[in-house]
């Protein structure tokens, strides 16, 4: 019995465009709950020295505008804050800027994840010595790890100014949310950091890059635990490895995703406008004013949205890709085709030329 051929791999760029599609269509849905965990790990409570409990004690007037005076208890007391004092709109303060960074650190990310696997894929051939059609093993989950961790660090330093604005934007006071994508990069360049402002947090970046590392370090590790070597996908099924990838990549990084919006995030008031340096700084500062479990605030719209986003996101990208292989397998076809009856006419040219080049 004749092995079934292997289907031809996506470039690049077809399987960057299917991320980043996937990415925005996920991000879209649930941008609310971004929202709330956005504002939800930029907040500080503070610890009664009299009670073990913790406590939100608001800012005092003279440090802040009534607005930044907003604290919430959970997702639910954010969203209806929100809908209360901004409406609907609110829900989806800084959806352009977001969708913008999302698409480019998905593509990006889907780019250079394609590219450190086939050349990763080519050195274990060569290593190996298997021929162009022998099946590779699959690699070990410390490789995957370290395939998705190169790829997202490649990616965070051309996307991460995107991020910086989305998040400034997010938790802006509600007399500057209408600052557009432009405008609120220039007040980021203006700041005492100058245009390295734009690259804050990016250690913290570097850092994170350990998230999307596991998440499809895990997904393709638990493809093949549940699917075996099966090279297409159910739409449940990709939504089902992407939601459990998410959530225990998220569960494994959330304190340094606290300590990343706090850096790119404007500084509570209670530091009087210096800004945090480092995430190490960011977290002892949580830990000091809310405790330890303050450095997970926010998991459940953290745990929530990456489920939702990376669900939906391998499922889209998914389909995206088997529409993309389609496109290119009829492309092909019709090259062929025209390219047989370019040989067809010369061969016949040729022909008809033979009896006048022997008179």
């Amino acid at each position: 019995m004749s092995a079934k051929p292997m289907p031809r791999p996506l470039p690049p760029w077809g399987s960057a465009v299917a991320g980043a599609t996937g990415a925005v269509l996920a991000n879209a849905m649930v941008y609310p709950l971004d929202i709330v965990k956005t504002r939800l790990q930029v907040q500080i409570k503070h610890r009664p020295s009299s009670s073990s409990s913790t406590t939100i004690v608001p800012p005092t007037p003279s440090t802040t505008s009534p607005e930044e005076a907003e604290h919430y208890t959970s997702t639910l007391d954010a969203l209806s804050k929100i809908l209360s004092s901004d409406g609907l709109p609110g829900l989806y303060s800084g959806l352009s800027s977001s969708l913008l960074g999302v698409a480019s650190t998905n593509f990006a990310y889907f780019y250079w994840y394609s590219i450190v696997r086939t050349l990763y894929s080519s050195y274990q051939r060569r290593h190996l010595s298997l021929a162009l059609s022998a099946p590779l093993p699959p690699p070990s989950t410390a490789i995957e790890l370290s395939l998705g961790a190169l790829a997202g660090a490649i990616a965070q330093v051309f996307t991460i100014p995107v991020a910086v604005i989305t998040t400034r934007q997010q938790t802006a006071s509600r007399r500057e949310r209408k600052k557009g994508l432009v405008e609120t990069g220039r007040e980021v360049v203006e700041s005492e950091d100058g245009w390295t402002g734009l690259w804050r947090g990016l250690k913290a970046s570097l850092v994170l890059v350990v998230n999307p590392a596991i998440t499809y370090g895990a997904y393709e590790r638990l493809r093949i635990v549940f699917f075996g070597t099966r090279t297409r996908l159910r739409p449940w099924e990709a939504f089902f490895l992407g939601a459990l990838s998410k959530s225990l990549a998220t569960l494994a990084t959330q304190p340094l995703i606290v300590a990343k919006v706090g850096l790119q995030s404007r500084p509570p008031p209670s530091r009087n406008g210096k800004p945090f340096k480092t995430f190490g700084e960011v977290m002892a500062f949580v830990v000091h004013h809310e405790g330890l479990f303050a450095l997970f605030k926010g998991i459940g719209p953290q745990i929530t949205k990456g489920l939702l986003v990376q669900g939906v996101l391998m499922m889209v990208k998914e389909r995206v890709e088997i529409l993309f292989s389609l496109l290119f397998a009829y492309v092909r076809t019709i090259r062929a085709a025209k390219l047989q009856q370019a040989a067809e006419m010369a061969a016949s040219r040729a022909k008809m030329a033979v009896p006048v080049l022997t008179k």
